[in-house]
């Protein structure tokens, strides 16, 4: 199921509770599609003339009533779902352009933007209740740990922050990384933090720990991991600059299968619906995609029982070498890639 949406897409999200899907657009336009699992079918339903300049992020808030959008004009403007109409508009939400909005909770979000500010704000009262100066570049990506309320953020001047919205200050910062993290998810119940970068690199850091990783997942991909998106507590779905999409798991770190690839070119946003039943992704190609879901775990299940099959096949017939050779790890030279600056908008 898939629909040419006209222009670059940078943001898309999914409503929270029916099949409707938000899609933030580089010429500062927002569109909304239903769509239709029966008759796969994606249908236009909302064009809205959001900001003067790029639409960057995009996400639906307040239960899904409204869908908040981050632009490179600094502001943050918030549309009815139904009709189109402007809720709320904050024109200067930010000093400088706006790269990346997520949910929090039901009436509060997070923004951050190129120069690396991060901002929470309650969407009811229209308000900004924390802001913390981050990052000495743009803010890639951010997620939430609502248990401990610690906001985690990635930038582009390679560090990972932590953000505790308690007491309003910032816990911890990593050390600088060689290469940009484009991407961030916590996982293992909440023991392990997943780091994208721009080398194809996943950096693992454990919580608590966040001066330093304490593993590397190298052979990935040889292009930039553009986003994550956490499966469940041992698997995440990634979208890399080369335009595949790939299930992975995470310790033991493993790539369990190409899902699809969506173009030649970067993948800019994934999401699930909101029944879990489609993947929805984008990229510079224009279009917007989804992927029946069930049909990408259930291929997946019946890889890893062929494998296991297999695996028991060859052990009852193989020999065993009681002094085996010692393998030699190689090292794999990081690969010196400048950035395809699209944040830039192109």
């Amino acid at each position: 199921m898939e629909v040419n949406l006209g222009e670059i897409p940078f943001g898309v999200d999914f409503h929270p509770s029916i099949p409707l899907a938000a899609v933030a657009l580089i010429n500062g336009d927002l569109h909304i599609y239903g769509y239709n699992s029966n008759d796969s079918s994606l249908q236009r339903l909302l064009n809205v003339d959001a900001h003067s300049e790029s639409c960057r992020s995009v996400r639906f808030i307040n239960g899904g009533q409204a869908v908040a959008t981050g632009s490179k004009d600094c502001s943050i403007l918030a549309t009815d779902v139904e009709t189109g109409a402007t809720v709320a508009r904050l024109e200067n939400a930010h000093e400088n352009a706006i790269y990346k909005l997520i949910n929090l909770t039901e009436s509060t979000i997070a923004s951050g933007d190129d120069e690396g500010c991060i901002k929470v704000w309650d969407t009811r009262q229209r308000s900004c209740c924390n802001s913390f100066n981050a990052h000495e570049d743009y803010v890639s990506d951010m997620t939430f740990v609502s248990e401990s309320m610690k906001l985690l953020g990635t930038s582009g001047d390679g560090t990972l922050s932590v953000c505790n919205l308690r007491s309003n200050k910032i816990q911890a910062r990593s050390e600088f990384s060689e290469e940009e993290l484009t991407s961030v998810v916590v996982m293992k119940n909440d023991r392990k933090v997943i780091c994208g970068s721009q080398s194809g690199t996943l950096l693992l850091y454990s919580w608590g720990f966040f001066k330093d990783c304490s593993d590397r997942f190298v052979d990935l991909s040889p292009k930039s991991v553009e986003v994550l998106l956490k499966l469940d507590e041992d698997r995440i779905i990634t979208g890399s600059e080369n335009g595949l999409i790939s299930l992975v798991g995470i310790l033991p770190n493993r790539i369990i299968q190409p899902i699809a690839e969506h173009s030649d070119y970067p993948i800019e946003g994934l999401a699930f619906s909101y029944d879990r039943k489609f993947l929805g992704s984008i990229s510079h190609d224009q279009m917007l995609k989804l992927w029946d879901l069930d049909d990408i775990l259930q291929r997946s299940s019946n890889n890893q029982n062929s494998q296991i099959a297999m695996a028991d096949s060859d052990s009852d017939e193989m020999d065993v070498d009681n002094n085996p050779p010692q393998s030699k790890k190689g090292t794999k030279a990081k690969r010196a890639s400048s950035s395809n600056n699209f944040f830039a908008d192109l």
